[in-house]
């Protein structure tokens, strides 16, 4: 484990603009997740009601429906440098102007339109990253990306808990107002292409239908499609019941309820650096299908949980599946499309996926006030070992795997 990381470590002195990318990550993680509990808290403070919490989630992600269905095309045909820049700089309005609403339908909206721009950034780096390094370094890559994130994460999800119970939420607002300008000013610095060249456009719908097609065609995507769509719907439970788990079930306040996001994060952080060498090892229809089964169990166990201290044990569990799932998910897109295709591969599968979590986003909220927190993870714990059996399934073995790419690609 150890050579691993130093290896990652060394990719960050071999490839100076991965480098920047890396940095602009870590630049606006600490930020989001300071304003994600900001958000959140500020929301269920101003209403009490979870349909709320639900509302301010799902706008968040929403967008990439709409544009994995009908933009796509263009992470693909536009500058992904210029797409990240911009993403960047729209957050950061947006985080100004935050402190200034004053009803929660206002906070949900200013929250949908920086949804819009991550809409645009999360897959134009995942279909960029890999223009950055060489394909034998591409699983450290993106291990390196995401455990280093995943930090950010629980760093971040924790320090906004202490300080939006000691401040309120607009200083957290500002914090990340901050952080995406400084991610926008690493990325102006990449000076390498995040595509391989000029793409000649064959008109909006061609190109549209050619991403659904190769995710059809493709059997991995096909296995990415279905099993993480589940999962996202375990996840939607996980998510709008987690603060009422937090400030309810376990009585634990803000604090709790950062703490919670806090054990998640360093839980993906540990199962993103422990991806690459299980993957390596193992291919990965394995490490696929165990990691959602993991998330499966640890969500039973945390719902059972006497207190939010040893629910957050389980929760980083979590998030070490997790954080082995996003690895693979990304490896599996990132192999299994070509340059030309590949931002409209992710964003028709974040779409589709995103899509199932809005609804399970739009029943959760109701659901939680009927049932109760921990009835709720116990649901998404089910659903969990549903994706992850589907997952192994689909997916295959690696020689199956790799005849699946090589036939939708030719």
């Amino acid at each position: 484990m150890i050579r691993g990381k130093g290896a990652e470590l060394g990719l960050l002195r071999r490839a100076p603009d991965f480098r920047r990318l890396f940095l602009a990550t870590i630049a606006s993680g600490i930020g989001t997740w300071l304003a994600t509990v900001a958000l959140v808290v500020d929301v269920f403070d101003r209403t009490g009601d979870a349909t709320w919490v639900s509302a301010l989630l799902i706008v968040e992600f929403l967008p990439i429906v709409l544009i994995g269905l009908l933009a796509g095309p263009l992470i693909d045909r536009l500058p992904r440098r210029s797409i990240l820049v911009m993403s960047d700089l729209g957050r950061a309005a947006v985080f100004v102007a935050l402190p200034f609403a004053d009803t929660a339908a206002g906070i949900v909206l200013l929250a949908a339109v920086a949804g819009v721009a991550t809409s645009f950034f999360r897959p134009a780096v995942y279909a960029g990253l890999p223009n950055l390094v060489a394909d034998d370094d591409l699983p450290r890559a993106n291990g390196l990306l995401n455990s280093f994130d995943n930090l950010t994460w629980a760093v971040g999800a924790l320090a906004g808990g202490v300080l939006v119970a000691a401040s309120g939420p607009d200083v957290a607002y500002w914090l990340n107002a901050a952080s995406f300008a400084a991610s926008a000013l690493f990325i102006v610095r990449i000076r390498g292409r995040l595509e391989e060249g000029e793409t000649a456009g064959e008109g909006h719908w061609r190109e549209l239908g050619e991403g659904f097609r190769l995710v059809r065609d493709t059997r991995p995507l096909v296995a990415v499609l279905f099993a993480w769509s589940l999962a996202l719907v375990a996840t939607a439970c996980v998510n709008v019941a987690e603060i009422v788990l937090a400030k309810q079930v376990f009585d634990s306040g803000d604090f709790g309820y950062g703490l919670l996001l806090a054990a998640t994060g360093v839980g993906l952080a540990v199962g993103s650096i422990a991806a690459p060498e299980w993957v390596a090892e193992r291919g990965l229809r394995a490490p696929y299908g165990a990691s959602i089964l993991v998330m499966a169990v640890a969500t039973a166990a945390a719902a059972a949980a006497p207190n939010v201290w040893v629910a957050a044990l389980f929760v980083a569990v979590n998030g070490f599946g997790n954080g082995i799932a996003i690895i693979c998910n990304a490896l599996i897109v990132q192999r299994g499309a070509p340059d030309r295709l590949r931002g409209r591969v992710f964003t028709f599968l974040m779409s589709a996926s995103y899509g199932v979590l809005g609804l399970g986003m739009v029943v959760a909220g109701p659901l939680t006030n009927l049932l109760g927190a921990r009835e709720m993870w116990w649901i998404a714990a089910g659903v969990f070992a549903l994706a992850g059996l589907t997952g192994y399934v689909l997916l295959g073995g690696e020689a199956d795997e790799r005849a699946a790419v090589e036939s939708a690609v030719s």
